[in-house]
C-alpha cells in the first residue's frame, strides 16, 4: 500500500480550460493510481468553477494560487512553497496518464530532486530557435556561458514532470534557477519575452540549477520505462476516453524528434521517408506512463477531452453514471 507521504501537485491559473485540464488528468490518473492524494493550487476563480460543479472533491488538497506565482517560473522557482507532501510529483495538468505509476515513484524515490530530461541538451535547448542556432555553435556561445557560470555541463530539463523529496535541495534549487534568471544576459540563452511570448521559460535556468548542484535529471527517453512522452496524433493510436493507448516511439532520436513539426503533412511524409533508410524508421509499440500535451500544435486534442470528461463528471453530480459491464464483478454480495 503506497504511504500518503508520496503525492502529486498540480497548478491551474488564467482561463478556465486550464482547470478543466486539471480535472481530466486526475480522472486518468485514478484509472491506475486510486490511492496517492493529489493537491491543486489554483486562483479563486478556478476553484469556484469546481465547486460551483461539485469537481473540488477530486483533490486532496485545493489551496490557493497566490498572484506573484500564476506563471512558469512563479510557480516552477518556487517548488519549495508548494511542496504538499513529504515526497511530491509535480506534474503540469495537460499529462494524460495511461498505466499504473508504481514503478515511477519506486524509480523516483532515489533522488532528493529530480526532473525528466537528457543529460545532454542540444543547441537549440534555451537558444534561437531558427538559423541563430548556427553562429551560437560557430562562436562557441554555449561553451563560454558554462565557463563563466563555472559550470561543466548542460542537461535538458523538461519540466512538466519534476520531483521533490529533500526539501533543503528543493530550496537550493528554486534560489540558484532563480539568479541563473536574473542573469540571462550573461549567457547565450534567450528570454522567451523577447520572442514575443507572454511568459517566460523556466526550464534552462531549472538544468543550470541542477548542474550547479550536481543533479541528475531522471532520464526522459527510455523506451518502455520512459516517464512522459509528447502527445502528437501522428503517433498515437487511441480510443476516445484514452483508456487504450498505443505510442509509436522512433529509437533513433533524430527521427523521434521530427514530431515537432506543426505541419501535419510534412511531418508524416518526413517520417515516411525515414522509415524507408536503414536503421532511422525502427520503433517500439508501447504504452506510456503518461502522454504530455506540451506542443501547441497538439492542443485540440486535450480541449477536446478535458471538456467531455468535465462535462460527463459535471452530469453525474446530479445523476448516476451508468456502470461499465468491466466494473461489474463475476460475483455481487448484498
Amino acid at each position: 500500500m503506497p504511504t500518503p507521504r508520496e503525492g502529486y501537485v498540480l497548478h491551474s491559473y488564467g482561463p478556465g480550460r486550464y482547470v478543466k485540464y486539471a480535472v481530466a488528468s486526475v480522472h486518468t490518473l485514478r484509472r491506475h493510481d486510486p490511492d496517492r492524494p493529489v493537491a491543486l493550487f489554483c486562483p479563486e476563480h478556478h476553484r469556484a468553477l469546481l465547486e460551483r460543479r461539485g469537481l473540488d472533491a477530486h483533490f486532496d488538497v485545493l489551496e490557493d494560487l497566490p498572484r506573484e506565482h500564476r506563471s512558469i517560473v512563479g510557480f516552477k522557482h518556487h517548488l519549495h512553497r508548494f511542496k504538499a507532501f513529504e515526497r511530491s510529483l509535480f506534474v503540469d495538468a495537460d499529462i494524460i496518464w495511461c498505466r499504473n505509476p508504481d514503478p515511477l515513484w519506486r524509480q523516483f524515490s532515489a533522488f532528493p530532486f529530480t526532473a525528466t530530461g537528457l543529460q545532454n541538451a542540444d543547441h537549440f535547448f534555451g537558444g534561437p530557435k531558427g538559423l541563430g542556432v548556427v553562429v551560437d555553435v560557430l562562436l562557441g556561445r554555449r561553451r563560454r556561458t558554462l565557463r563563466r557560470l563555472g559550470l561543466t555541463q548542460l542537461p535538458r530539463v523538461q519540466a512538466g514532470m519534476i520531483y521533490a523529496q529533500d526539501d533543503a535541495c528543493t530550496r537550493e534549487v528554486d534560489a540558484a534557477a532563480a539568479s541563473f534568471l536574473d542573469r540571462v544576459g550573461k549567457t547565450h540563452f534567450r528570454s522567451r519575452l523577447d520572442e514575443g511570448r507572454s511568459e517566460e521559460t523556466c526550464e534552462w535556468s531549472i538544468a543550470l540549477a541542477m548542474s550547479k548542484l550536481d543533479l541528475h535529471v531522471f532520464p526522459w527517453l527510455q523506451g518502455r520505462n520512459s516517464p512522459q512522452l509528447d502527445y502528437v496524433d501522428s503517433l498515437v493510436d487511441h480510443d476516445l476516453e484514452f483508456r487504450e493507448v498505443s505510442y509509436r516511439l522512433y529509437t533513433n532520436d533524430l527521427v523521434y524528434s521530427l514530431r515537432g513539426i506543426a505541419n501535419a503533412t510534412l511531418r508524416e511524409a518526413l517520417l515516411g521517408a525515414a522509415e524507408g533508410l536503414p536503421g532511422m524508421g525502427e520503433y517500439v509499440e508501447l504504452t506510456p506512463y503518461a502522454l504530455h500535451f506540451g506542443w501547441l500544435h497538439q492542443k485540440t486534442h486535450i480541449d477536446e477531452f478535458a471538456g467531455r470528461v468535465w462535462s460527463q463528471l459535471s452530469a453525474e453530480r446530479t445523476q448516476p453514471r451508468p456502470v461499465r459491464p468491466e466494473e461489474v464483478g463475476s460475483e455481487v454480495s448484498e
